[in-house]
């Protein structure tokens, strides 16, 4: 009886689901800002940003990267949890207007705490904590960008022992980057082999985004937040 009640409690503990450490209380208290915009808050099921920041590992004071900051979903969240004394530089690639500079530039004005950094390669005015690119990683091959260029130039920017965040869509697996322009989506392997030869190390991975329902052949404005997604933890060798 001993024997069997003790091989019932290991299936029990293999199929159970780990339990979601709470996250750190001003990552909650980011979240919940009051001043985020309401079209933002509808996401947040879906993109999970506590487990997300708190994977990365933000904390108070941070100096964050944000590489292609869209419409600034993240970068309120950061500017929020990075606190008074923290700054988030916001990368969008070129010089001059642009459609992306236009879409981003209320965020901008909004936030004493947010930088808005252009030019050909990625940089900031001092050395940063946590570089951070959500759901654009696929687009450093397309339209003449390169991914290992910008791979090199986050490296230059950490300091050592700093973090690289690398979530997007999840392509079928093998496809390397033949997705990239057609569907948007990346293979996650592909990702890991050029940010290795940046330099950086494979510190984890986070399953937040994980969803076994899709099947990699939409794009991912056709399932908006509901696309398959990998979130990968590199981390820049301390020597």
């Amino acid at each position: 009886m001993r024997n069997f009640m003790v091989r019932a409690l290991g299936v029990a503990l293999m199929v159970t689901p780990p339990v979601m450490a709470a996250p750190p209380a001003f990552i909650a208290a980011a979240v919940a800002d009051a001043g985020r915009p309401a079209e933002d808050k509808a996401r947040d099921e879906l993109r999970k940003p506590a487990e997300m920041l708190a994977f990365a590992g933000i904390r108070r004071g941070m100096k964050i990267g944000e590489l292609l900051p869209g419409g600034g979903y993240f970068t309120r969240l950061f500017a929020a949890a990075a606190g008074p004394h923290g700054k988030v530089y916001a990368y969008i690639p070129g010089e001059g207007p642009g459609r992306g500079v236009d879409r981003f530039a209320p965020v901008a004005a909004a936030l004493p705490a947010v930088i808005v950094v252009r030019g050909a390669e990625f940089a900031a005015p001092e050395t940063l904590d946590l570089v951070w690119t959500s759901q654009n990683y696929h687009d450093l091959h397309l339209r003449g960008a390169n991914a290992g260029h910008v791979n090199v130039a986050v490296f230059a920017a950490l300091k050592p022992g700093g973090v690289y965040i690398v979530a997007d869509h999840r392509a079928r697996p093998g496809s390397g980057t033949e997705d990239t322009d057609a569907l948007h989506r990346i293979d996650q392997a592909a990702v890991i082999a050029e940010v290795q030869a940046a330099g950086f190390v494979l510190a984890g991975e986070s399953m937040a985004l994980r969803r076994d329902d899709d099947d990699h052949m939409k794009k991912p404005s056709e399932i908006h937040d509901r696309s398959d997604q990998f979130v990968l933890k590199f981390v820049k060798p301390r020597k």
